[in-house]
């Protein structure tokens, strides 16, 4: 009987890692292994000489995955921080007046830190770039070609409602002061819109590499690129260029870690003067081709990039460990060699086939049915123990003078920037590993150093994370297979995190946000339809659902970008988006009440300026008096 027409065991070995999962050990709470340290290249041979070596000595398992079909799906979802909506204090306005007292700003992360959105307002005009879509692609590239521009509005007093001018240019928008800043696909304009009727174009950088995000922190625009590697001019690189002169990141501004991972991009953190475009300072590290995430505070910028630990390695240290009495220590051992061996991954894994194909052909038929029954069984009790070993996802960290101060890593895959967030001097993240069957999800407090030192482990075993958010001393976490896990967790003490409460309920939340003290608004799905959730989180140890709301709508931009989201707690009420129109709802006295639909517009996002609510859709502005909920005036593009 033949070991390939039998069972392939190289096979089951693989399969078996994709169904339980993987991860960095941790014990009592506090990551094992050694810190690791990061230093920069100090020439191109030494950053030859590290891809070499890095290429030889790690395993690039997510290949394995996604040939099984066990690859994690990016899930665009997005959820929100306490200090996500920022407004001018409350004041009774009158809609006549000359000067906005009040005027909402973009959703976002950390108060004070600026996103990139589609639509931007000072108060007097609305910046407008929208992105269209069509099903039908000739019609939507005729369409975008005639669109593919920005519309500056002038907004307020409402009764002024008109198209002041555009710019043709189209992509993500950032305002300082009087700069426009339009991220539009490998080039960034700085428009100054002090006179709206006619913009002039300041600056514009030309980039060389793939924009990743940016953030707007007082005046600076802080922007992550990647690029893959170029092995065999990898450095310098050409970032940029500005004005037709390059820009670039010499080899001693580009970081590794001490350990060697499957670098095959360099990810560029680069600051800039919003209002000049001046370039103040650059650098680089490497990392894998990932889904990357990237978080800032006003303390640092971290970046995530996802990678695997060495499968050989693991494979030999689970035949060492469970499996002497099964295989010659001589066989094990000389799977141990290869880890040493310099040559590609591919032609390890073969060779690694090949000794458990010889040995497994060298059995007689009882031996055989016995070794295919033990393997199995003890790899399972294997990954068990040791299920956080291989799937990691490493954190950088910047600080603000663009200096790569630390970097670390936490077992898993995080889904979105909101699965970081630091507070007095720690770093907390959610992560999420493995496949449906065998998933299971954490939560990990890094140090200063990006040293774990807390943990909660085992959230949603057979479930995903679909929405993290971190308050202060809290965390909630929504995880999701057939119902809504909703957590609630103790951060207050970063050593000894702990899992207070945890409520289960239908369907599951994609976005979360803080409305008022101990109440979270919770939006997702359930029978396929949009579900709004009010959780009461006052005895965390028993958050209840305290009103839900399904909305017959099966799609909201809320789903994608945290972006789209509005809450103006001077009514009580949040805007969400649909694809039949715009919706807003009160939240007073714990119940969920719709007080206003808008249909016939394709409603993107919403503003308040004063007590003046402007739905903005593709093609028009509705607006809307929040005292009496009426029209009071429209406006097609």
């Amino acid at each position: 009987m033949e070991f390939k027409n039998n069972i392939n065991l190289y096979f089951l070995l693989i399969l078996i890692i994709v169904a339980s999962g993987c991860y960095s050990a941790v014990k009592n709470n506090v990551q094992i292994k050694e810190p690791v340290s990061i230093e920069a290249f100090s020439s191109q041979e030494d950053f030859k000489t590290y891809l070499e070596e890095s290429k030889n000595s790690v395993s690039y398992a997510g290949g394995f995955y996604n040939s099984l079909g066990g690859a994690r799906e990016v899930m665009e979802k997005r959820i929100m921080s306490d200090e996500l909506t920022m407004s001018i204090a409350y004041e009774e306005t009158d809609l006549d007046s000359a000067e906005p007292q009040r005027v909402s700003d973009t959703n976002v992360q950390v108060l004070g830190i600026d996103e990139p959105d589609i639509v931007k307002t000072d108060g007097k005009q609305i910046y407008f770039s929208s992105n269209y879509y069509f099903e039908n692609k000739n019609i939507y590239f005729d369409y975008y070609k005639e669109n593919q521009k920005t519309k500056i509005i002038s907004a307020f007093p409402p009764e002024d409602l008109n198209l002041k001018t555009e710019i043709d240019k189209e992509g993500d928008l950032l305002l300082h002061n009087n700069i426009l800043i339009i991220f539009s696909g490998n080039k960034i304009y700085g428009y100054n819109v002090s006179n709206a009727e006619s913009p002039k174009q300041e600056w514009t950088i030309d980039l060389n590499t793939s924009f990743v995000s940016a953030r707007l922190f007082k005046n600076k625009i802080y922007l992550i690129t990647k690029n893959k590697i170029n092995y065999y001019n990898p450095c310098p690189i050409i970032a940029l260029n500005i004005d037709g002169i390059p820009r670039t990141i010499e080899c001693n501004r580009i970081y590794h870690p001490n350990i060697k991972i499957p670098a095959d991009t360099t990810y560029n953190a680069i600051v800039f003067d919003a209002e000049t475009g001046e370039i103040q300072n650059a650098v680089s590290f490497i990392g894998t081709t990932s889904t990357s995430i990237v978080y800032m505070s006003e303390n640092a910028i971290y970046i995530t990039y996802e990678y695997y630990e060495d499968i050989i390695e693991f494979y030999y240290n689970f035949l060492k460990q469970d499996c002497g009495d099964l295989m010659p220590n001589y066989l094990i051992e000389k799977i141990g060699k290869l880890t040493s061996y310099d040559i590609g991954q591919n032609a390890k894994m073969t060779e690694f086939g090949n000794i458990f194909e010889q040995y497994f052909n060298s059995l007689n038929n009882d031996d055989r049915m016995k070794f295919e029954n033990e393997i199995s069984n003890r790899m399972k009790k294997y990954f068990d123990k040791h299920k956080r070993n291989l799937e990691k996802t490493g954190i950088v960290k910047i600080n603000l003078n663009m200096e790569i101060s630390k970097t670390g890593n936490v077992p898993g895959k995080l889904l979105n920037q909101f699965s970081l967030d630091e507070y007095n001097n720690y770093l907390r993240t959610a992560t999420t590993s493995g496949q449906w069957s065998n998933s299971f999800s954490d939560i990990y407090v890094l140090d200063n150093d990006l040293n774990i030192v807390g943990s909660v482990r085992d959230l949603g075993k057979t479930e995903k994370i679909y929405s993290v958010r971190f308050l202060q001393d809290n965390a909630y976490v929504v995880t999701f297979r057939k119902i809504d896990p909703f957590y609630v967790l103790d951060l207050s003490d970063p050593l000894n995190p702990e899992l207070k409460g945890e409520l289960k309920i239908p369907g599951y939340s994609s976005y979360l946000h803080p409305i008022e003290k101990n109440k979270i608004l919770g939006i997702g799905k359930e029978d396929s339809k949009i579900k709004i959730s009010l959780f009461d989180v006052s005895n965390p140890e028993n958050p209840v659902e305290v009103d839900k709301y399904i909305l017959n709508e099966y799609w909201s931009d809320i789903l994608n970008t945290h972006h789209a989201f509005l809450l103006d707690k001077k009514h009580n009420i949040f805007f969400l988006p649909g694809r039949k129109g715009g919706y807003v709802f009160s939240y007073e006295n714990d119940k969920l009440h719709l007080k206003k639909t808008i249909s016939n517009i394709s409603a993107k996002r919403a503003i308040y300026i004063d007590d003046c609510l402007y739905i903005i859709g593709t093609d028009k502005i509705i607006v809307l008096d929040e005292n009496k909920w009426e029209k009071i005036q429209d406006f097609d593009f």
